[in-house]
């Protein structure tokens, strides 16, 4: 069972509200009885639809009674939140009181997982250390209460996001994102979609045992799945302060986001545009599904927010010059182009966003043209056309059948799950 406590079942946003509530009375009962400065640790707005920010400003308007309370979206190396968004994300939050986390620039080496570790349990896939780079304000202000708050859903490189993902990816420095996501690649992305303990989960691990254990933390974890009627709502709220609520909620995630599928000839996903502007992000529609796909099969993804490849300029230039050409060729590119070797989470993502040639990729973007989709080795599809024949507004989750008897799978929000044949899931090196 969770450290602390958890509630499950079809649950409203007043109930999870209310969850958030008993989690705050509990951390003052367990933690600090009369916190004066409290650090509200969200995801990113590409987790926006999990209510991840109703939750954080709950927690604010709670601890702001009588604390100095502080919040910082764990954005890894994502863009920083604009006003409008932390608006729309957070409600009456302050905006001064919205920290942005700084990849390059604001984080603090405070240690490294030793390489022989590394080595062994990714059974040599990678034998480098993980040196770890936390947010300089996360690890040299003094806080009396850290509240995580998340999604714990099937992750690539992961296995499941959340838990202390929101430190070491979410607030990490560039040295701890690039060695990371590098070896989550090298292990296989497929190795880890729904995984609990991965090989970077097990690193991670080792690392907040060792390095934050005097941190006054604890995890607010939610799970979400679809309904009868294809509404995606939550399951559960899991509360603590260790291990245990990761493991339980990713139970409950396992069971409830991983759909068992035959081998799909031909799926159609929407990545909202609202919350995804770039495949960096917009590219989860590939990893949520790639299990699924038949050989020689379709991913059509609709995403009209899409209007660059990289979260950050230099990252976007990378993904224009490399492409998503495959692992071989992505390795081989590795050691001897030096932009490859800088920015190896860069270098990785294109590892990530390649179906190695086993299906075909199309994307159908709101502000990208044909020749840019197509020169990073992705097929492309009108949009206007595209929304005309599959309509969002009037496909179901799952199979649907077309007016002229094309049979197409439909997620709506491929981010909240993962899609594999039986074969896949249960066929793992690790």
């Amino acid at each position: 069972m969770p450290s602390w406590f958890v509630e499950k079942g079809s649950l409203s946003m007043e109930q999870v509200l209310a969850a958030a509530r008993r989690a705050a009375d509990e951390a003052r009962e367990r933690i600090c009885k009369d916190p004066k400065r409290v650090l509200l640790l969200p995801p990113d707005i590409t987790r926006a639809h999990s209510g991840a920010g109703k939750i954080v400003e709950e927690l604010y308007k709670l601890f702001s009674k009588t604390a100095e309370v502080y919040v910082i979206p764990t954005l890894g190396q994502h863009l920083p939140h604009t006003p409008e968004q932390n608006k729309w994300m957070f409600g009456s939050i302050p905006e001064e009181r919205i920290l942005k986390h700084d990849w390059r620039g604001g984080a603090t080496h405070i240690g490294e997982v030793p390489a022989e570790f590394v080595q062994e349990v990714s059974k040599g896939k990678a034998d480098w250390p993980i040196p770890v780079s936390l947010n300089t304000t996360l690890v040299k202000e003094k806080w009396d209460l850290i509240v995580n708050v998340g999604h714990v859903v099937p992750h690539e490189v992961l296995g499941f996001a959340n838990h202390n993902k929101n430190y070491f990816i979410g607030l990490g420095g560039k040295e701890t994102i690039c060695a990371s996501h590098m070896m989550a690649a090298c292990c296989g992305i497929e190795n880890n979609l729904g995984n609990f303990l991965t090989p970077l989960r097990k690193c991670y691990n080792k690392a907040e045992d060792e390095l934050l254990g005097d941190l006054p933390d604890c995890y607010i974890e939610v799970t979400m799945a679809y309904d009868a009627e294809g509404k995606l709502g939550h399951t559960g709220v899991y509360v603590g302060d260790d291990l245990d609520v990761y493991l339980d909620a990713a139970t409950a995630s396992r069971d409830q986001n991983i759909t068992i599928v035959p081998p799909l000839k031909k799926v159609v996903a929407v990545m909202q545009g609202d919350e995804f502007y770039s495949t960096w992000v917009a590219n989860k529609a590939i990893y949520r599904t790639r299990m699924a796909m038949a050989d020689g099969g379709e991913l059509l993804i609709i995403a009209p927010g899409l209007k660059r490849f990289g979260e950050q300029p230099d990252v976007d230039q990378l993904i224009r010059q490399f492409g998503y050409s495959g692992t071989e060729n992505v390795l081989k590119l590795w050691k001897k182009e030096p932009v490859l070797q800088d920015l190896t989470h860069g270098t990785a993502h294109l590892i990530h966003g390649s179906s190695e040639g086993r299906f075909k990729i199309t994307y159908a973007p709101g502000h990208l043209t044909k020749e840019e989709v197509e020169s990073v080795c992705f097929g492309y599809a009108d949009l206007e056309e595209t929304l005309k024949r599959y309509n969002p507004e009037t496909m179901k989750n799952g199979f649907n059948t077309m007016p002229d008897g094309e049979v197409v799978y439909f997620i709506s929000t491929p981010s909240a799950g993962l899609w594999s044949t039986k074969e896949k899931l249960e066929n793992r090196e690790f």
